[in-house]
């Protein structure tokens, strides 16, 4: 069997999961590619420490971490683990609907660290990664596809997220009771 690893950013949406089938031919030879979802978990301190980023360098300095006693980071990584899976759930779903055969898995590992582990452990034919586009990052060759290029010896195809237009909170869709 074929063996493919898809690392995502985010949950899939019904338009790249039809992608990601299409490429494998999973309606018409189905069980020939298996495809294993990386997702991976963002760190509860790392989200405390960014939503504080936004705080003048001054103010940060001056005020104590012992300030915040109301932050439960075992608390919060809890609920972003269950938020990851449900995440990872639904695009393992949205695949299988498409006729794919599929497993997963949340990782709070580096992603790139995360995905050569699974690319040895199951010694995969092939990479995709699918994100939403970062200019910065991959112009300075850093971004996830980048460094996995230079670390695996397996292709890796870099795929860039659909927005759904009618999705609640895309900034592209326009409410028109607003205008």
């Amino acid at each position: 069997m074929y063996e493919v690893v898809l690392l995502i950013e985010k949950p899939l949406s019904q338009v790249d999961a039809g992608q990601i089938a299409g490429l494998y031919g999973a309606r018409t030879h189905p069980g020939r590619t298996h495809v294993h979802v990386l997702l991976p978990v963002e760190d509860a301190s790392a989200r405390v420490e960014s939503a504080l980023g936004s705080i003048a360098a001054s103010e940060v300095l001056a005020t104590s971490a012992l300030n915040f006693p109301d932050v439960d980071l075992a608390k919060i990584q809890a609920e972003i683990v269950e938020r990851s899976q449900a995440a990872l759930d639904e695009s393992l779903a949205a695949l299988a609907d498409r006729g794919c055969t599929v497993d997963g898995e949340i990782t709070s590992a580096e992603p790139v660290e995360a995905l050569s582990n699974a690319v040895r452990e199951r010694q995969a034919s092939e990479v995709v990664i699918l994100t939403r586009p970062h200019v910065v990052a991959e112009f300075f060759h850093v971004d996830w596809t980048s460094k996995a290029r230079r670390r695996l010896g397996v292709p890796c195809l870099h795929l860039i997220e659909h927005r759904d237009p009618h999705a609640p909170g895309d900034p592209s869709v326009r409410d028109e009771r607003s205008v």
